[in-house]
């Protein structure tokens, strides 16, 4: 009697996996190629992919435009119009002008590099992690790639985020000649905090410390001069 039942459950078994493997394949052999009902306008672009490699081409959008879009919206120009006004101060102060070598370093998407070439500099360099051309450069501000004495200033809002800072700050010294400066903004802060910051850079001197007000941001700028050489 059990065995009886067995061959009846084993029969089973094989007729439902039968049954489950025709459903399958009937399903797959009506799905359509588009989810477009058959009376519609033709639309290639709906079509479903049979394959991983059977994907949609998309369109390659060159730098140039990549570029052009950003650099016109209200937030870039409000942000380059922001530097614009902060390196004018300190051309003001007779620490920068249009022949000054200049470095930014972590520069981000270039903000500061823009608003320096558009006061007229003509040797600006931005450098970065992450590159965003032509603005800036990829390369490592703990392992600058310039010769020593290579920048008449040398400029960075973003020392805070360093992860070695007396690296980051030897790194900055080293690339401006000797008599140049040292260019910082960090968010605000006092007088000790000031201290501690400048103790970083041990071959700069401390020029002055001022707050100030820099894409919306309340910060404290800092200005060193590099020693001569003995």
């Amino acid at each position: 009697m059990e065995r009886h039942i067995q061959i009846v459950l084993n029969r089973l078994s094989c007729i439902s996996i039968v049954i489950a493997s025709l459903t399958l394949l009937f399903l797959l052999l009506q799905t359509p190629e588009t989810c477009v009902t058959p009376g519609a306008a033709h639309k290639p672009h709906l079509r479903f992919p049979k394959s991983s490699c059977d994907s949609s081409h998309r369109e390659h959008v060159p730098i140039e435009k990549k570029n052009k879009r950003l650099w016109s919206t209200k937030i870039w120009q409000k942000s380059v119009s922001s530097y614009y006004q902060f390196f004018q101060a300190i051309q003001d102060l007779g620490l920068l002008n249009n022949h000054s070598k200049v470095l930014c370093v972590s520069a981000g998407a270039g903000h500061e590099v823009m608003a320096l070439s558009e006061m007229g500099l003509l040797d600006v360099t931005g450098i970065e992690l992450v590159d965003s051309p032509p603005l800036v450069s990829r390369a490592d501000p703990h392992n600058l790639p310039f010769f020593d004495d290579a920048f008449d200033l040398a400029f960075s809002g973003h020392l805070a985020e360093a992860l070695f800072p007396s690296r980051f700050a030897s790194e900055m010294e080293r690339t401006v000649r000797p008599g140049g400066v040292c260019l910082l903004v960090v968010e605000e802060c006092g007088d000790d905090e000031v201290r501690e910051i400048v103790g970083l850079f041990s071959k700069s001197r401390f020029i002055n410390s001022k707050n100030v007000t820099l894409i919306g941001l309340k910060m404290t700028r800092i200005i060193m001069r590099t020693r001569k050489s003995p």
